[in-house]
């Protein structure tokens, strides 16, 4: 007597791959609408505020520190293509930021991005002088403000030397402005006394030619001095308006927000919509089969 045939699993299995294709098939319309209210939904959700952030971004020039005397480019904090990232991202500048944004430090960490700015194609990215910084928050003006703390953070440290050489520079030419003063004073002072002598008939020819001579010598000397302390005070101004517009670090542009997204809305649509499709077409296939039971109940 021969043993009864077991049934084949991978034939049944087959058989209701089948089955559920079919009954997909046979309402496709089910997917494809799924597909299109689930991308419908996503867009929907990320538009109506789903996901909504702000971004402020504040533009810096780190600046580009030269030698005391205008020479070549020196090696600075200013010139490390890692210390305006390292700045913004240290404890002490997050808890500043924080602070003034009236934010936990929590909600800016990893909320903080740096990104120098150079020219397309250029090859020295890392020593580009120009830096945008951009805060995410959910509040617009929270986020400027923490953007302009951290920019803050990053000019001070970084313009220390500059600001050193500016204020000296400043006392330059101050003196060299009462150095011109005094000279000036003393060439007028030389001036009245050749005319006192000129004028002064009780004087005998010898005493004012000694008087003459006096004055031509202070004279002379004045106004060499003048002259070596107004090119001193020129070259000073240059140095200084070189430090002030090109070593210096500052701000270029105030932090201003926009409103972003934290998932695109195409990301969201094409999610909302494979997981539209799956329920379609899970409905499209258990269709069938929950109706003729439920037929099969109230015919009972």
């Amino acid at each position: 007597m021969s043993e009864p045939r077991q049934p084949d699993p991978e034939a049944e299995r087959e058989v209701d791959f089948r089955s559920a294709w079919t009954r997909i098939t046979a309402r496709w319309w089910l997917p494809v609408a799924g597909l299109v209210i689930g991308a419908l939904v996503g867009v929907l959700v990320v538009g109506g505020g789903g996901g909504g952030l702000y971004e402020a971004k504040t533009l810096l020039y780190i600046g580009q520190p030269f030698a005391p005397n205008g020479g070549g480019q020196i090696q600075s904090l200013a010139t490390n293509p890692k210390t305006a990232s390292e700045i913004i991202r240290s404890q002490s500048a997050i808890k500043r930021a924080a602070a003034a944004a009236g934010l936990r430090p929590g909600q800016l960490r990893g909320k903080v991005t740096s990104q120098a700015i150079v020219s397309p194609g250029s090859a020295s990215r890392n020593l580009s002088p120009l830096l945008e910084i951009t805060v995410q928050s959910s509040d617009a003006a929270k986020a400027e403000r923490a953007a302009a703390s951290l920019a803050s953070s990053v000019v001070a440290p970084v313009s220390v030397y500059v600001d050193r050489k500016i204020a000296l520079l400043h006392e330059q030419i101050k003196a060299d402005n009462e150095g011109l003063e005094a000279a000036n004073s003393r060439i007028q002072g030389a001036l009245a006394q050749q005319k006192q002598a000129l004028d002064e008939k009780s004087l005998n020819l010898a005493d004012r030619i000694l008087i003459q001579s006096n004055a031509n010598s202070v004279l002379q000397f004045f106004e060499g001095r003048v002259s070596n302390l107004r090119q001193d005070r020129a070259a000073a101004r240059q140095l200084l308006s070189l430090a002030e517009e090109v070593e210096r670090s500052r701000i270029v542009e105030a932090p201003s927000s926009v409103r972003t997204t934290a998932t695109s809305s195409r990301n969201v649509a094409v999610i909302g919509g494979l997981i539209g499709l799956l329920l379609g077409a899970l409905a499209a296939a258990v269709a069938d089969p929950f109706l003729q039971r439920r037929n099969a109940r109230s015919k009972a």
